[in-house]
């Protein structure tokens, strides 16, 4: 999967499951400040990643996420380490 297909389904998912506007999904948007999600968001959150790319996240790696640049990049890595392993 390559970096615009992980961008298309995480925007796919924050609108549809999170009701973000499309527009404020953008690399630098905060999860919190930006996007208005809260701690309950980001439980829903962790859930809808792992079944979109099929791999379990771990709660200290979510904490180090701010922004969607962040989600994009955690994404991206946890799949190319599958792929490598």
């Amino acid at each position: 999967m390559d970096q615009q297909e992980i961008i298309s389904r995480i925007t796919d998912f924050m609108v549809e499951d999170f009701e973000v506007d499309a527009d404020a999904i953008k690399p630098e948007a905060d999860l919190k400040e930006t996007l208005d999600l809260d701690s309950l968001d980001y439980i829903d959150l962790v859930v809808v990643i792992e079944q979109n790319f099929g791999f379990k996240v771990k709660p200290e790696d979510f904490q180090q996420m701010h922004t969607i640049q962040d989600l994009y990049d955690y994404v991206s890595n946890r799949l190319q380490a599958q792929i490598n392993a």
